[in-house]
């Protein structure tokens, strides 16, 4: 089947673009392993006012709601993990399951699911759960309406055997057999441990006060900060102003100005909180 070349997503006109396209139903589901996690992509942050405190291990989670899907504005640029976002693979931006993670996406409406690695922060629009890449959202066929409605279940590796043999059909009865020894106890599963990710990228951060402007986000490692810096200057195509990374108190802020007054900021304020549906605040400094 040929993926549409338009419409869906958050942006008009997201899609593949105008080169090839690979064969999308032959790219595999993602394989759920134990994975290090990433040490900084996991730590709490605050984006448009609300703060976020990520799992910091796998463990069991199932939540319903909305799906949106991003694709080639994003292509090749950093993710939260510091890997490089690829619209073809089947991954996914959660705002607080442990990256990297993974977890099973299905389709309330079809029942079609795919199994996608979270490697990404994000949505952060209200109702959006989950974001997933161009492939995953091709697969479970809503790229032309741009959202669906979802169950999400994380999947903590080494349990699906075990949810394999428990919904496997009851076999036919069988003559007794001789007592068998006892089974090796199976070796313990080791904890998942925080690995060292990429080396950063060097980001401009300024740490210089003066002016008054509008704080999207905040957070405690600038890989973060650069990662969600370069998709609201996607997402948030109607600024005027540019969005810097301001630190202070240890912290990578995202600041949009300056502005001239508090009135002028808050008035910018207002303007995206009618495209947001939530109100970024004003700051001097």
């Amino acid at each position: 089947m040929t993926p549409p070349r338009r419409g869906g997503g958050y942006y008009l006109d997201d899609g593949p673009g105008d080169g090839a396209v690979p064969d999308l139903e032959r790219i595999p589901d993602a394989q759920p392993r134990a994975e290090a996690l990433n040490r900084f992509a996991n730590n709490s942050y605050v984006v448009f006012g609300k703060e976020y405190v990520p799992e910091r291990s796998v463990r069991p989670f199932r939540q319903r709601g909305l799906a949106s899907w991003y694709g080639r504005k994003f292509h090749g640029q950093r993710t939260s993990s510091g890997e490089t976002y690829d619209m073809y693979a089947l991954t996914a931006a959660h705002p607080t399951l442990p990256i990297p993670s993974y977890a099973r996406v299905t389709s309330v409406a079809t029942g079609r699911s795919v199994v996608v690695r979270v490697n990404d922060r994000g949505p952060f629009w209200p109702g959006r759960v989950i974001d997933l890449s161009y492939a995953a959202a091709w697969k479970l066929g809503y790229l032309e309406q741009g959202s669906t409605m979802v169950e999400v279940e994380a999947i903590v590796p080494g349990s699906e055997v075990q949810v394999a043999a428990a919904s496997a059909p009851a076999a036919g009865p069988t003559p007794p057999a001789a007592p068998a020894a006892s089974p090796a106890p199976a070796p313990p599963v080791a904890p998942v441990a925080l690995a060292d990710p990429a080396p950063p990228v060097d980001v401009p951060v300024t740490s210089e006060p003066g002016g008054v402007y509008l704080q999207l986000a905040a957070f405690s490692a600038r890989e973060n900060a650069e990662t969600f810096r370069a998709r609201a200057a996607l997402e948030l195509a109607s600024l005027d102003r540019p969005i810097e990374i301001y630190r202070k108190d240890g912290l990578f802020r995202l600041h949009v100005g300056p502005y001239r007054s508090r009135a002028e900021a808050s008035a910018a304020a207002e303007r995206l909180k009618d495209n947001l549906e939530v109100r970024p605040y004003v700051v001097v400094r």
